[in-house]
C-alpha cells in the first residue's frame, strides 16, 4: 500500500518515526489522530493532528494550547491510550489505516500496543502496525498477503496457544499445526509472491513482515 493511500493514521506516545518512509505516511496522511504525548511529537514535525485522545497526563502545556480545539479527553484507566484512540475512530465512523509510533520506550507498553491492536483489527480490516524494522498486520480466520518481497522475513504468532494454523508461500511451510508458545512460528521467510495464512477459529494471528 502506498503511503498516500493512508487516510488515517494514529500516531501513539512511543519513539516517534525515524524511517523516511514512514515519515511520508505521515506527511501524506488525510490526518492523524495523535495518543496524549504523541501531540507535542507531531507539532514538533510541522504537522497538526485531528485529534488528541487519551488521559492527557502526558502533553505539554503548550500543546493543550494549540491543540485546545481537538482535545479528547478519555477518564478511564482501564485500557491505554491507544485503545482510546481506537475507539474515537470506531465511533467517528473513521477508518484506521495504520499505526505508527506504538514501539520503543517500555516493552510492556509495546505488547499491551499489539494486544490492542488486535483486538480492533476486525474493526479495521487491513489495518497495520508499522516499526522501525516492519509491520505488524493482522490475520482473522483467513488471510492472503501479496507483494511481499521473496527472501524476507515473516513470523506468526497466535494468540490462542490451541488454534491450528495452515502457511503457504513461505520456506518452511506449515498445515493444521498448533504454536503453543509465542516463539514457536516467528523467523520463517517469504517464498513466494504471495503468503497465504489459514487458520481454524477466529481468534486473531500477528504476522509480522519486514
Amino acid at each position: 500500500m502506498k503511503s498516500e493511500s493512508y487516510r488515517t493514521l494514529i500516531l501513539a506516545d512511543g519513539d516517534f518515526p525515524q524511517r523516511e518512509s514512514l515519515l511520508d505516511m505521515l506527511r501524506n496522511a488525510g490526518q492523524i489522530i495523535c495518543c496524549d504525548g504523541a501531540a507535542d511529537k507531531l507539532l514538533e514535525f510541522g504537522l497538526m493532528p485531528a485529534a488528541v485522545v487519551g488521559d492527557l497526563d502526558s502533553i505539554s502545556a503548550r500543546s493543550r494550547e494549540i491543540c485546545a480545539d481537538v482535545l479528547v479527553h478519555e477518564f478511564e484507566q482501564e485500557t491505554n491510550d491507544l485503545a482510546k484512540a481506537f475507539r474515537y475512530c470506531r465511533e467517528k465512523g473513521l477508518t484506521v489505516d495504520a499505526v505508527l509510533g506504538a514501539a520503543g520506550g517500555r516493552e510492556d507498553h509495546l505488547l499491551g500496543n499489539l494486544a490492542q491492536f488486535a483486538e480492533f483489527a476486525a474493526i479495521f480490516p487491513g489495518m497495520r502496525f508499522f516499526t522501525e524494522t516492519g509491520y505488524f498486520v493482522v490475520c482473522i480466520g483467513s488471510a492472503s498477503f501479496s507483494g511481499v518481497e521473496p527472501g524476507s522475513a515473516v513470523s506468526f504468532i497466535p494468540l490462542d496457544p490451541r488454534q491450528r494454523l495452515t502457511a503457504t508461500g513461505v520456506k518452511y511451510a506449515f498445515e493444521n499445526r498448533s504454536f503453543p508458545l509465542w516463539y514457536a512460528g516467528t523467523l520463517n521467510s517469504v517464498a513466494a509472491d504471495t503468503v497465504t495464512l489459514t487458520t481454524d477459529s477466529d481468534s486473531p494471528v500477528l504476522c509480522f513482515f519486514s
